[in-house]
């Protein structure tokens, strides 16, 4: 064979195998499929909140505590009979916790000893000035009669001064004596006083219901000994009412502009995860806090518990709602999202008339249409829309899927296989 021919016959060689690289790699790309996903415009009810977290808190809490030192040495009992202790339902004025009271009832007795002293002490000063009254009137008389026969041998200089000098002693004894009996009745006063303290303090060593409730949490047993010096130490915890709850929300400071008093509020618990808690907006408290550059506020929402199903500190999950739309043509969030390319869009759209507006866009054969529409409200994944244009039911584009075209291309069976989407409900239109 001729070097010639042999040039030629790899030449072919060469050519096929382009030819064959050309037809793979371009013609078949060419027979690609892409596809237009697609949503229908739906009603829906469309709300705009804003997302918290927080605890359920009673609506009423009581801090029972001791105002006297002492040893507990019993509890009372509740509705059922049984020991006061945690969920125990208890009325007010009933007992709860006994202190032991044996320095107290010691504190009155001294109280009353000192009381009937300041008593002795005020008689003591009642009867001395009834003393110096007849005294006074005594030095009365004796300088009454040293005043009428004056000095003169039947009465010394000496003697007349002596009966003076004893009138103004018994006048200023009087008033001595009332001194001292104001002295002691306020003794007396003073000893009174103490022993109702005293006795106060043997009351308090009974600790009653302030309010009828529930016990949330018992902080003593019994034989622990409480001390109360500045404040009183607190024993228990006394939730008024179960059925009226509050949720208290972290809200942050970009958000707290759009919360409202009466503000509806939707919240799940944790312990029901698949039910909605309905409530409102009570307080916004002021006193803001920060946290790692972070400022917020702490929102009451009112619930009502009528069920029972909330317990005090469970974690909330919580929505305030601040904008809603009832049964509003809806569509996707993707499909306002969604931007075609140009050869996408019909030849006879002009795109002009659309600059600066929000659109969404209809499969029209194999190519898209815009329409013009104004958004209200979104939640997160479905905006509200508006136009004279749509209507309930129509397909709206939301995004692109490109599939490969051909069945018939060779693969090998060697190699791993992509697990095929599975197509939804959402209806397609072809483009080749």
């Amino acid at each position: 064979m001729s070097r010639l021919i042999k040039r030629i016959i790899v030449f072919i060689v060469v050519a096929a195998c382009a030819g064959a690289v050309a037809y793979y790699g371009f013609i078949k790309k060419s027979e690609q499929q892409f596809t237009f996903k697609t949503a229908k415009i739906e009603k829906k009810d469309i709300i705009q909140s804003i997302d918290a977290t927080g605890t359920v808190e009673p609506e009423e809490l009581v801090d029972v505590g001791a105002r006297v030192s002492g040893e507990i040495v019993a509890f009372g009992k509740d509705k059922e009979g049984k020991e006061v202790d945690y969920g125990s339902e208890i009325t007010e004025g009933s007992l709860i916790a006994l202190i032991d009271d044996e320095i107290p009832r010691s504190d009155i007795l001294q109280a009353k000893a000192r009381l009937e002293q300041a008593k002795a002490s005020l008689a003591q000063a009642k009867a001395t000035l009834l003393q110096n009254e007849a005294n006074l009137r005594k030095a009365e008389r004796d300088w009454s009669r040293a005043q009428r026969l004056g000095v003169s041998e039947a009465l010394s200089q000496a003697s007349y001064d002596a009966y003076l000098a004893d009138w103004e002693t018994a006048t200023a004894q009087i008033e001595v004596s009332k001194a001292q009996i104001l002295q002691a009745s306020a003794e007396v006063a003073q000893a009174e006083a103490a022993l109702k303290v005293e006795e106060r303090n043997l009351e308090y060593c009974t600790i009653k219901a302030p309010v009828d409730g529930i016990v949330i949490d018992r902080k003593v047993n019994v034989g622990q000994t409480v001390v109360s010096n500045m404040s009183a130490s607190s024993l228990f915890l006394i939730a008024k009412d179960l059925k009226k709850m509050e949720v208290w929300a972290s809200v942050n400071e970009a958000d707290i502009g759009n919360i409202k008093k009466g503000q509806r509020v939707v919240f799940t618990v944790d312990a029901y995860p698949n039910e909605k808690f309905i409530g409102e907006v009570g307080k916004i408290r002021l006193n803001a806090t920060m946290s790692q550059n972070v400022v917020t506020y702490v929102v009451e929402v009112l619930t009502d518990n009528s069920s029972g199903k909330l317990l005090p500190y469970l974690s909330a999950n919580l929505n305030f709602e601040v904008k809603r739309k009832d049964g509003a043509l809806s569509v996707p969030n993707s499909a306002l999202r969604f931007s075609p390319s140009d050869d996408m869009i019909a030849e006879d759209v002009d795109m002009a008339e659309f600059d600066g507006k929000r659109k969404i866009w209809i499969a029209d054969g194999d190519k898209v249409r815009p329409i013009a529409v104004e958004r209200s409200i979104n939640d997160g994944a479905y905006s509200a829309i508006e136009s004279p244009d749509i209507r309930e039911g129509m397909e709206v584009v939301v995004g692109t899927e490109t599939i490969s075209g051909s069945s018939s291309s060779s693969s090998n069976p060697f190699m791993p296989k992509m697990p095929q989407r599975k197509r939804g409900n959402n209806t397609t239109t072809k483009k080749k």
